[in-house]
C-alpha cells in the first residue's frame, strides 16, 4: 500500500515539472491549486457589475460596506465569488460586459442580475449568452497573443488579459439556476416547475460539454439555495395555510429547490463519468444557508423578514430607489446591515455571504469533500 502511495505521489510530482497539473505545494492543503484565473458564470447571487453596465445600474447604497461606493454588487458589499477570489489570492472578477476600467488577467465574470440557465426568465443573458460571451472572449484572447507572438516586447493589453494557457489551468465556477425557478414560481406553479427541471438541467449540462471542448477542466458548481426563505418569497407566497416552515420559509419552494439539487448532483456524477479528464466539486450551499437561517438568533441575526434596504409595508421600493410616501421614508438601508441575513429581500447581505464562505470553501459541503484551493484535483 504504502508503495502505490509513494508511486502515486511521484506521478504527480512528474506531472507538476511538467506544467501539466495545477497542484503545487503551500496554501491551506498539502496540494493546493495555482489557478492562475477564476472564469464564473451566474446570475445577481456572484453578478460583480454585469447588470448594472448594460441594463440598469445598481446605485448605492448596494456596495457601501466594503467598498464604500457602488460596486456592480447586488450587496451591501462582497459576495461569495468574492470570498473565493480572496481564498485563492486572486482580485476580485471585473464584469465581461463592464467596459470601462476592467482587467481580466485573472478570469472574467459572465454572470449578470436575472439571468436563469433557459433562455426567457427576468435577464436577455441565460447561461448560453454567457458561453457565447466565454467563447469570443477566449477566441479574441487568443488572437491576440498569436498576432503578436513574435514580437518580443510586451504590448500594455497583454496585462489585461488572461493568457491563452490559463484557459486550461483556470476555476471555472457557476452559481445559477435560482432564477428559472423564481419565474416559474411568478408564472406557473410547483407542478409545472418540478416538470421543468430536466429540461433546465440539460441545458446546463450541454453549457458544461462546451465549456469543456474549450479546455476547461476544474468546475467548482453551488447548488440554489433555500428560495422558500427569501422574504420576498414569504411575502408573495405565504398565503396558503400551513405553508412555512418553524423557520418562516416557505415550504414548497424549498421542496422544488431540494428537488433540483437532487437532481443538479445526478448530472455531476453523469458529468464526471463522461468528462473523465476534467474535476467536479458540487458544492451544497442549500444546506448551509438554512443552516443559517436556522441559527439566525444564535449568530447574532435579526429575524430572518427583517431585511435591510428596500421596504414592502404598504410600498414597494427597492434598495437604492428613495421614496417618499405620506411622510416615510423607503429604500434607505438599516444602520447596522452586519445583523440582517437578507440585505435586500432578495440577496444576503455580506455578513451573510462570509459565514457561507467560510462553511463551503473548506469543503465540509463538497463533493468530493475537498476545499477551493485544491478543486483541481480528481
Amino acid at each position: 500500500m504504502e508503495s502505490v502511495k509513494l508511486f502515486w505521489l511521484f506521478g504527480l510530482l512528474i506531472i507538476g515539472s511538467a506544467g501539466e497539473c495545477m497542484g503545487v505545494m503551500g496554501g491551506h492543503g498539502p496540494w493546493r491549486c495555482s489557478f492562475p484565473a477564476i472564469f464564473n458564470f451566474g446570475d445577481s447571487n456572484s453578478d460583480t457589475g454585469g447588470r448594472s453596465a448594460a441594463i440598469s445600474e445598481v446605485f448605492l447604497p448596494n456596495g457601501e460596506t466594503f467598498f464604500g461606493k457602488a460596486s456592480g454588487r447586488f450587496c451591501d458589499g462582497r459576495l461569495i465569488l468574492d470570498f473565493i477570489s480572496e481564498t485563492l489570492g486572486l482580485p476580485y472578477l471585473n464584469a465581461y460586459l463592464d467596459s470601462m476600467g476592467t482587467n481580466f488577467w485573472h478570469g472574467a465574470n459572465f454572470a449578470t442580475g436575472g439571468s436563469s440557465i433557459r433562455p426567457g426568465g427576468y435577464s436577455p443573458f441565460h447561461l448560453e449568452i454567457q458561453l457565447a460571451q466565454f467563447k469570443r472572449f477566449k477566441s479574441q484572447t487568443t488572437a491576440l497573443y498569436q498576432q503578436l507572438n513574435h514580437n518580443c516586447t510586451t504590448p500594455p493589453f497583454k496585462s489585461k488579459v488572461p493568457r491563452p494557457r490559463d484557459f486550461s489551468k483556470a476555476l471555472y465556477t457557476i452559481d445559477i439556476g435560482q432564477n428559472d425557478l423564481a419565474y416559474g414560481f411568478q408564472h406557473t406553479n410547483e407542478e409545472k416547475v418540478l416538470a421543468s427541471i430536466p429540461d433546465i438541467l440539460n441545458v446546463l449540462s450541454g453549457v458544461v460539454h462546451q465549456l469543456y471542448e474549450e479546455g476547461a477542466r476544474t468546475f467548482w458548481i453551488h447548488n440554489t439555495g433555500p428560495i422558500g426563505c427569501l422574504p420576498y418569497s414569504v411575502i408573495y407566497y405565504q398565503q396558503k395555510p400551513r405553508n412555512l416552515d418553524r423557520y418562516g420559509c416557505v415550504k414548497p419552494h424549498n421542496k422544488v429547490a431540494q428537488e433540483f439539487n437532487k437532481q443538479l448532483k445526478d448530472m455531476v456524477i453523469k458529468l464526471r463519468a463522461q468528462l473523465p479528464h476534467a474535476a467536479f466539486t458540487y458544492v451544497d450551499v442549500y444546506s448551509v444557508k438554512y443552516s443559517l437561517v436556522s441559527q439566525a438568533k444564535d449568530l447574532g441575526f435579526v429575524d430572518l423578514m427583517n431585511f435591510c434596504c428596500g421596504s414592502y409595508y404598504g410600498y414597494h421600493a427597492e434598495c437604492g430607489q428613495k421614496a417618499v410616501v405620506n411622510g416615510t421614508v423607503y429604500g434607505i438601508p438599516c444602520e447596522h446591515p452586519s445583523r440582517h441575513i437578507s440585505w435586500d429581500g432578495t440577496h444576503y447581505s455580506e455578513a451573510a455571504n462570509e459565514w457561507v464562505a467560510k462553511a463551503i470553501l473548506n469543503g465540509s459541503f463538497s463533493d468530493p469533500p475537498i476545499p477551493v484551493s485544491e478543486a483541481c484535483h480528481q
